[in-house]
């Protein structure tokens, strides 16, 4: 199948925070998730569109609609934003990160034109590149796995970016090779990669062990991104944070040690 997106060229800046700042030659676009945007020089055209714009979501109105919709169901928006550099000469536009993380780019044509990723996790493409979604064809896996039965999909031959929490490193799975983590863990992988469920087992391990019922398994060949702190990870720590009693662990003043330090009040 004939693949044809956007060349651009990118680079990504900070740390903790980071944002990708995209380099666009005449009537060149790249596509951004809703909210995305951080930035762009004079020169750049904002078009919003339905979609991802790529061929695959079909050019009548109900191949939008459908492809819009299939987005929903990976907690993307119905829209997106459409960058196009319509100047004379290199313009650049950037996407921001949405929470502290990293940014992770992938050469979709270096990886066998697709790579499926947890929800949530696409920041920005080239133009053609299509987002779409990946549904998991076993029970446990989509009952068990963190991210249920639907998972994102990036298909194409361009460059595409994702997001996600903490330390983000990248693992090659040599054929048979088998990796074991928690399930939210998982950002993405490649598609040779075979995901599935394990029961951790072991009644201790399973009332004390202070971790999930369930490991994800990575099978390789293949390549899988991992992240050390996912947002519903994040999220949990600082609901549970501020909407119970803290206790001062370790500390004779207790109770009056919050009052002291202001988180009492």
């Amino acid at each position: 199948m004939a693949i044809s997106n956007h060349e651009i060229d990118y680079r990504i800046y900070g740390e903790e925070m980071q944002y990708v700042e995209i380099e666009l030659d005449p009537g060149e676009t790249a596509i951004g998730e809703s909210g995305a945007f951080m930035m762009m020089e004079d020169g750049i055209q904002m078009q919003t569109i339905f979609g991802d714009g790529s061929q695959q979501q079909g050019s009548g109105l109900l191949g939008k609609l459908f492809s819009a919709g299939k987005r929903m169901l990976v907690g993307e928006s119905l829209f997106m934003t459409a960058f196009t550099n319509v100047g004379m000469g290199k313009k650049h536009v950037s996407f921001a990160s949405p929470y502290p993380g990293k940014i992770i780019p992938l050469d979709l044509k270096q990886l066998g034109n697709k790579v499926i990723a947890q929800k949530d996790a696409f920041l920005c493409a080239a133009k053609g590149v299509s987002i779409s979604i990946e549904f998991q064809r076993k029970l446990g896996t989509g009952i068990f796995g963190g991210e249920g039965f639907i998972m994102e999909k990036l298909e194409g031959d361009g460059m595409a970016f994702v997001h996600a929490g903490g330390h983000v490193f990248e693992r090659t799975l040599q054929p048979g090779e088998l990796l074991r983590l928690d399930t939210g863990c998982l950002v993405a992988y490649t598609q040779g990669i075979d995901f599935d469920i394990q029961f951790v087992g072991g009644i201790k391990n399973t009332l004390f062990g202070g971790e999930g019922l369930f490991f994800a398994t990575l099978r390789g060949p293949g390549k899988v991104w991992i992240q050390t702190l996912p947002i519903s990870r994040l999220a949990s720590r600082v609901l549970s944070y501020g909407t119970t009693t803290r206790k001062e662990e370790g500390s004779i003043l207790g109770g009056l040690g919050n009052m002291l330090d202001g988180d009492g009040w």
